[in-house]
């Protein structure tokens, strides 16, 4: 179990309602940025310490990976100048009985402070704006849980038996989406059913793919009751209505591989390469039947598949 400092002074009430952190994967010149990279490094049982106003007022448990999700549209003009394109990490929120003031205890958390990427300011005691979503050492962690009531403890104590299998968060931004185009009236009624039904891999979608896709690239499964329609892209990151229906954008994935694919665990090179996570340990991959020999190639993808391996492999994969 790690521990995590979150700030949310500008997103706290979307983002505690809605279950979840939401941040950009870059800074807003395209460059690096540490806070938004622990995103990708946070795991389910994590510990996530909310700071907002000077104060720590909620604490959460990580449910998820973090996943590639467009910005909330319920951030409004909050992080206008925020890409539309970011890690969200659905988290299981719960408001501290009695809020903590880091301040008022800086002499404690001073010398378990880091000397990088620190969450708040060693001489003060202030947070620092700067800062988002950043990694809080077992020493500070000790500190900062030494000054919640014993009810606040026990949750914290819980952590790894308050892990749901469900992303909560990812669907209910996926059921904003499927909202939003269900009231688009420049599209026809049955288009927009048949946009949904793609969501859940069925309908157009799926045909449009078994004309392209005959098996899991992966076991060679041919079976198509045991396979899954799996985008490419996924269907929440789609730019337009026909990427969620273009088979070209999709595999026939069995389950168990589909998981991993969608998850961002596995991707494929243009010549067929298997990609896999450092996330993910070695054994439980191939517990999982993924072969993970350097000879190991899928077979061809058409130029259009591979267009949309390319955004896989640099916005859902974690390397």
């Amino acid at each position: 179990m790690a521990f995590w400092w979150v700030n949310q002074n500008q997103t706290y009430e979307q983002e505690i309602g809605g279950g979840y952190m939401w941040s950009p994967k870059r800074n807003a010149n395209g460059a690096y940025n540490q806070f938004y990279e622990n995103m990708t490094l946070a795991q389910p049982g994590d510990v996530v310490f909310s700071f907002r106003q000077q104060h720590i007022s909620d604490v959460g448990i990580v449910q998820a990976p973090a996943q590639s999700a467009p910005k909330p549209q319920e951030f409004g003009e909050s992080g206008s100048y925020w890409s539309a394109e970011g890690w969200l990490v659905s988290v299981s929120w719960h408001k501290l009985g009695r809020p903590v003031r880091p301040k008022q205890y800086i002499d404690e958390l001073r010398p378990t402070l880091p000397p990088k990427y620190s969450p708040l300011n060693a001489q003060t005691g202030s947070g620092l704006q700067s800062v988002y979503l950043a990694n809080v050492k077992e020493d500070m962690a000790a500190v900062l849980v030494s000054k919640l009531s014993a009810k606040d403890q026990a949750f914290i104590a819980n952590a790894g038996s308050s892990v749901s299998a469900d992303d909560e968060a990812i669907a209910a931004l996926e059921d904003d989406i499927e909202k939003r185009i269900e009231q688009d009236t420049t599209i026809d009624v049955t288009e927009r059913q048949t946009i949904i039904n793609a969501r859940k891999g069925q309908g157009k979608y799926r045909r449009n793919l078994e004309l392209i896709e005959q098996a899991c690239r992966v076991t060679g499964v041919t079976d198509k009751r045991l396979l899954r329609a799996s985008h490419i892209k996924p269907w929440r990151l789609c730019d337009t209505n026909h990427e969620r229906l273009d088979g070209n954008n999709g595999l026939l994935l069995s389950p168990n591989i589909d998981h991993l694919f969608d998850q961002g665990f596995i991707s494929f090179e243009s010549d067929g390469k298997l990609l896999a996570s450092s996330l993910i340990e070695t054994d439980q991959l191939v517990a999982l039947g993924v072969p993970l020999s350097e000879t190991f190639r899928t077979g061809p993808f058409n130029e259009e598949q591979r267009d949309y391996l390319s955004f896989h492999r640099h916005t859902v994969f974690k390397p």
